[in-house]
C-alpha cells in the first residue's frame, strides 16, 4: 500500500506499508524530500508504526510517533535533538491514512459541478442539507454548486440569535427574506447580482485528521487561486474569512454530518448596498461603524472594484479554475433531490419555528 501527502508550503511525505492478518501495520517504509536530523530518526518513525492498528486515527498515530521519538532520545538511541523540516509527525500520520485508503486527496475524487438557474434562498439552504445528506448516504459524490437567486435575503448561521442579528421590521419593509441555514458562522446579506455564493460538499476523508481551522484553509485554497486568476491577491484570515490587502472579501462556514460528509460554503461580496445591509443587519451596524461606513451611497464591493469584471465573468473564471485544478463533470440536480429540498422549504426552512429556533 502506497500513500503520499504534500505538506502545504512544505515537503512530500511518502509511506509504503502492508497490513497483516490481524489488521496491524507491517513492513513500513517512510520516505520523501523532507529534511530530518539525525538520520536515525527515520528508522524510529517507521519502526514506531509497525504493529499499530490499521484503523488508528490521525491523532493516535501522531501520539505513537511523538512517543517513539521521545523514548528514543531518553534511551540514547537518538543522541541529537530531532529536527523535522518541511514535515511533522502529523504529515506522516496523514500519509499512513492515505496509504490505507482512509484519507483521500483532491485527485482521488471527481466533482460534480452544478450551476442551476435562480431559486429562492430558502431552496438553496435546503439543497445544502439535501446534497450533504446524499453524499453521506453514498448516493452522490463530491459536489460544487453555485447559487443564483432573485430575492434579497439574510441567511443567518444555525446558532445565531434571530433578534440580535436581524432587524425584522426593516427586513419586512425592504422585502428581505430571512433564512436560517444548517451551518454555523455569521449572517450573510445577499442581493441578486451582488454576491457570489457557492457550496462545496466533500467526504470527511478529504479533511481527515485536520483541525477545523486547517480544513477551512484547505478547502478555500482553490478559491485563493481563482481570485488570483482575476487579479485579486487574497489570503485566509482568521478561522473562516478570505481577505485581500483592501479588506475582507468573503466568509465561509461548515457543517459536518455524523457519517463524515462535510458542507463548506462561501459567500463573497461582489457589490453590496451597505446602506441596506446596515438597515437589516443589527450586528452589521456595529461592525461597519468602526470602518466609517455611514454614507447611504456607500457600497461594499471588493470583488467588483478589484477585478473590474462583471459578476458572471468572475464566476466563469472560478469555474474554469476549479475545472483546471480537479477532475470534474458537469451535472444537474436530480428530481428527487429538488423534490426533497422543496419539501424541506415547506417543513423547515420557511417555518418560523426553525428560523427563530434561537430567538
Amino acid at each position: 500500500m502506497h500513500g503520499e501527502y504534500k505538506v502545504p508550503d512544505g515537503k512530500l511525505v511518502v509511506i509504503d506499508l502492508e497490513v497483516d492478518d490481524d489488521g496491524r501495520l507491517r513492513d513500513v517504509v517512510l520516505s520523501g524530500d523532507f529534511f530530518l536530523e539525525p538520520d536515525d530518526a527515520l528508522g524510529v518513525l517507521a519502526g514506531a508504526l509497525v504493529g499499530v492498528p490499521r484503523d488508528a486515527h490521525v491523532a493516535q498515530l501522531v501520539q505513537v510517533l511523538d512517543d517513539a521519538l521521545r523514548l528514543a532520545q531518553e534511551q540514547g538511541r537518538i543522541v541529537a535533538p530531532v529536527a523535522m523540516v518541511g514535515f511533522d509527525t502529523r504529515a506522516v500520520a496523514v500519509a499512513v491514512r492515505r496509504a490505507l485508503g482512509l484519507s483521500t486527496a483532491w485527485s482521488d475524487h471527481e466533482f460534480a459541478v452544478l450551476h442551476p438557474g435562480p431559486m429562492p434562498p430558502a431552496v438553496h439552504a435546503a439543497l445544502d442539507q439535501v446534497l450533504t445528506e446524499e453524499l453521506d448516504a453514498g448516493r452522490r459524490g463530491p459536489t460544487l454548486r453555485f447559487w443564483e437567486w432573485e430575492d434579497p435575503a439574510v441567511v443567518i448561521g444555525s446558532f445565531q440569535s434571530l433578534r440580535n442579528e436581524v432587524d425584522l421590521d426593516a427586513a419586512r419593509d425592504l422585502g428581505v427574506t430571512v433564512v436560517r441555514r444548517v451551518s454555523g458562522g455569521g449572517a450573510m446579506f445577499m442581493e441578486a447580482g451582488n454576491c457570489i455564493t457557492f457550496s462545496l460538499v466533500v467526504p470527511g476523508s478529504l479533511v481527515d485528521g485536520m483541525s477545523f481551522e486547517d480544513s477551512y484553509a484547505f478547502l478555500n485554497a482553490w478559491v485563493l487561486g481563482a481570485l488570483a486568476d482575476v487579479g485579486v491577491q487574497a489570503t485566509t484570515s482568521g478561522l473562516n474569512d478570505i481577505a485581500s490587502p483592501a479588506g475582507k472579501i468573503a466568509g465561509s462556514a461548515q457543517k459536518r454530518l455524523a457519517g463524515g460528509a462535510v458542507l463548506h460554503h462561501v459567500t463573497m461580496a461582489y457589490d453590496i448596498d451597505a446602506d441596506k445591509m446596515l438597515q437589516v443587519l443589527r450586528i452589521g451596524r456595529e461592525k461597519l461603524s468602526d470602518k466609517g461606513t455611514r454614507s447611504a451611497n456607500k457600497r461594499v464591493d471588493p470583488v467588483r472594484s478589484q477585478t473590474r469584471l462583471p459578476r458572471e465573468q468572475v464566476i466563469d473564471a472560478f469555474l474554469a479554475h476549479f475545472r483546471g485544478r480537479y477532475r470534474t463533470v458537469d451535472d444537474e440536480l436530480r428530481p428527487a433531490e429538488l423534490e426533497r429540498a422543496l419539501h424541506l422549504v415547506e417543513t423547515k426552512f420557511s417555518d418560523p419555528v426553525w428560523t427563530a429556533r434561537v430567538p
